[in-house]
Parts: C-alpha cells; structure tokens; sequence
C-alpha cells in the first residue's frame, strides 16, 4: 500500500500529512489565525513568512506521528492553486525540494478539487464547496468526473462573514465569531435580501447582503430603542447567517433537482457552521435526499485531503505532469 506525503499552503494554514492507501495517518494542520487577527483578514506576506518558519518541522511532525520514513513515501502531494501566490510558492518549493531529494513523483494538487471529494457521498450527487475564498457548486457525475455549474460573482460566504464580523466588531475569524454571537440574536429581526436566490442559475453573490447589513448597522432600530447594543450585535448576526444559509441550501437543492441527483454534498471551511449542516439535514430529509458532509477536520485548509485525492489519482494511473508552476487562479479541472 502506497504511502504519500502531502503539504498545503494555500492561503494561512501551514498544513501537512500523510496517507496510505485512503487512510490518514497523521494530518498537521497551524493556524495563523491569532497573526491575522489585528487585520481582520489574511495579509499575504505574513501568511508567506509564517509558512516558510512552519513548513519543514511540520512536514517531519508529521511523518513522525504516521510513524513513516521519509524513504519510504512513494509520491509527494501539494496543493499547486489556487490560493495566495507568495503561500502557494512556500509549499510547492517545500514538496518539489523533498520529492527530488528521495527520487518520488511529485503531484500537483487542485485545493478545490481536493475539497469536493472530502466529503461521504456516492456519485451522482451535487457538491456545494464554500469556504473563505470559494463558493461553487458543482455537479459529480461520477468519481472523477465533475462539471462546474456556478460560483461566486464577488465575495465567496466565508469572506462574507469576515467582513460583516469586522464590521461588527466580532473579530477574526468571522464564521466562528458570528456563528457564536448569532445563537443569541432573532434570525428574523433584519429582512435581508436574498441575492440571486431567483437568478435563474447556480452564481451567488454575497456582496449585496453585506451592505445591506452595513446599512442596517449604521441606523439603529426605532422599534426597540431600549435594546441593548450587543442583542441588537445578535440579531444582525442571526439574520445574516440566515440569509446567507438560505442562499447556500435553496440553491444547491435547486442544482440537484435541475441535476435529477438523490444526492448532495457539503464541504469547506464554511461547513462548520452549525447552523448550516441543521439546516441542509432539514431540507434533505425533506426531499428525501442522501447528505454528505465532510468532517470537520476536512472542512478548513488541511493537507490530509491533498493527500487522499493525490492516492487515488496515483491509484487510477493519471499522468504526473513534469513541468509546471503554482497557478494562483487555477480554475477547477472538469473531466
């Protein structure tokens, strides 16, 4: 059974890990989020420097933990785009330097690609992957074979809550920060729109929602003028999250009916809000449709997935390509 090494640098987490034949036996991911956090988002040329302080004693941490020698890897993995392209540089000189010193194959691995298959479900399915820097849905007609039918025209949902946070003084990053403050708020307090919900396609679009809400923040409600600061915090919180969580499960569940699939599927960091997973199992119960969710240790930036999906190309024998670069806008491979 093949064992590979894989690394991920995508965007602010340093991550790396080893599989062998599906299985994940050491998967390292460090977080730069408390490095960000003074910025209310990522800064690229800290996420490059903390990468390259982070990457070789991750990389031999995690070998370590899955108990394999370097000499024993058959292939190295690394997330080649898209992303950061200062982040990306890190981790593909990382794996290209360590590839060529053993003699492997080196597998240059799509981060979005690696995400819609994280997640348990049988093809056909529709897959929503969204996260900080994506939202797409796409349809899998089969393992390997997928088309990409819609994404963001603007800001991706996780971006989305990053800026509503900062803007709410919530902090960084966002996702968490109003998932939390949100359980406390009324999710019907704020009629905000729903962009592109009737569009007639499968795009979204996140930018509207968010002045919305800057809006509403800037004029405080007459109804209540003895409300607290922090319940009227909530409730703007509850009924973005609402917002964007409709969007998110309305569409995809349009995309697999138009798609005639029995099933979808849900992955990126976006995924663990605990609202959103209620919300999809909730709908999918009720159309009687099969769910897959990726588990949390898949959701955010993670290098076990680069890995697993590396296996299973080196698996079906798909060709190792021998010159290229990073690809910062590298859009998703459809086979």
């Amino acid at each position: 059974m093949p064992a590979l090494l894989a690394i991920e640098t995508s965007c602010d987490e340093t991550a790396a890990a080893v599989v062998r034949d599906g299985a994940i036996l050491s998967s390292i991911v460090a977080s730069q989020a408390k490095l960000h956090a003074p910025y209310g988002g990522v800064v690229p040329e800290i996420a490059s420097r903390q990468h390259l302080r982070s990457v070789d004693a991750l990389v031999l941490e995690a070998l370590k933990q899955a108990r394999v020698s370097p000499t024993a890897l058959d292939a190295v993995a690394v997330t080649r785009g898209p992303g950061l392209p200062s982040a990306l540089l890190v981790g593909v000189a990382a794996a290209r330097g360590l590839a060529l010193r053993l003699g492997k194959p080196l597998l240059p691995i799509h981060h979005i690609e690696a995400h819609l298959y994280s997640a348990p479900v049988a093809a056909p399915f529709v897959a929503l992957v969204v996260s900080g820097g994506h939202t797409l849905l796409v349809h899998v007609a089969r393992v390997g074979s997928h088309r990409l039918l819609g994404r963001t025209l603007d800001d991706a949902a996780g971006e989305a809550f990053d800026k509503v946070a900062q803007l709410l003084g919530l902090g960084y990053p966002g996702g968490p920060a109003i998932e939390k403050v949100a359980c406390n708020g009324n999710p019907k307090a704020y009629d905000f729109p729903r962009p592109m919900l009737k569009s007639g396609d499968w795009n979204f679009s996140f930018s509207g929602l968010k002045t919305a809400l800057r809006r509403a923040a800037a004029q405080p409600r007459t109804a209540r003028a003895d409300q607290p600061p922090e319940e009227t915090t909530a409730d703007l919180a509850a009924s973005f999250q609402a917002a964007v969580v409709e969007i998110l499960v309305e569409k995809t569940l349009r995309a697999a009916r138009a798609r005639e699939v029995r099933a979808v599927s849900v992955s990126g960091g976006v995924a663990c809000n605990g609202a959103l997973k209620v919300a999809f199992e909730a709908a999918c119960r009720r159309e009687n449709l099969a769910l897959g969710w990726a588990e949390r240790a898949l959701c955010t930036d993670n290098a076990a997935m680069i890995g697993r999906l590396a296996a299973r190309k080196l698996a079906a024998g798909a060709p190792i390509p021998e010159d290229w670069d990073i690809a910062p806008d590298w859009t998703l491979p459809e086979e």
